[in-house]
């Protein structure tokens, strides 16, 4: 019978713990803060998906320039309860999820929506993906992540109000899934329902211009 060494799976309770203390960032400078502490961990935590050989010279990851525009409240209405699979690629092969409920907002002048995801296997976790025209040019190609609760990533991005279907939500943090740096890394990406016909120009560039 053969072991398995455990240090890599505390390693990654590390990296969501502190990916998830990001989140909770507070004060003044919450952005740049943010991000220079991002900086930090996809530089040195064991976990990082950048390649442990890339490490040593990485300069950090490129972002647009904040912009308020990109803060936007969201409507959200209900979802039509059916299941989506979204095929990851990987060893992990399809993740399932069900369509909870869709928000609706504007950007740039134009009505936008995206559906909204929960995982059916674990957690119930709220997960939106999206790309949008800023996709395969300025931003990873395979589009970017709003939040995904079930990471703890939606801190700082999702504002919820007790009993209200209103929601403030803040392009300005969205990130690239781990496949955008290494083809170690598997992810699901958004599906055709939410792409976005507007560009997004916030949040995280593609990792290598």
């Amino acid at each position: 019978m053969t072991g398995t060494e455990p240090q890599p799976y505390l390693d990654l309770v590390d990296w969501r713990r502190r990916v998830g203390d990001l989140y909770r960032i507070s004060g003044p400078g919450t952005l740049a803060r943010f991000r220079e502490a991002r900086n930090a961990l996809f530089r040195t935590h064991p976990q990082s998906p950048i390649e442990p050989e890339e490490r040593a010279s990485f300069q950090g990851l490129r972002y647009f320039d904040p912009d308020p525009a990109y803060r936007v409240t969201a409507h959200v209405e209900p979802g039509d309860g059916t299941e989506l699979v979204i095929d990851t690629g990987g060893e992990d092969g399809a993740v399932r999820y069900r369509r909870v409920g869709r928000m609706v907002f504007t950007l740039d002048g134009q009505e936008c929506a995206l559906t909204v995801l929960s995982l059916v296997q674990y957690a119930g976790g709220l997960f939106v993906p999206f790309r949008d025209l800023t996709s395969g040019h300025e931003t990873y190609g395979g589009g970017r992540y709003l939040f995904d609760t079930a990471k703890d990533t939606d801190g700082l991005v999702l504002e919820i109000e007790p009993s209200s279907t209103d929601v403030v939500i803040d392009f300005n943090f969205a990130y690239n899934a781990s496949c955008a740096y290494s083809p170690r890394w598997a992810c699901p990406l958004a599906p055709p329902e939410n792409h976005l016909k507007v560009p997004v120009r916030a949040g995280e560039l593609s990792y290598k211009s």
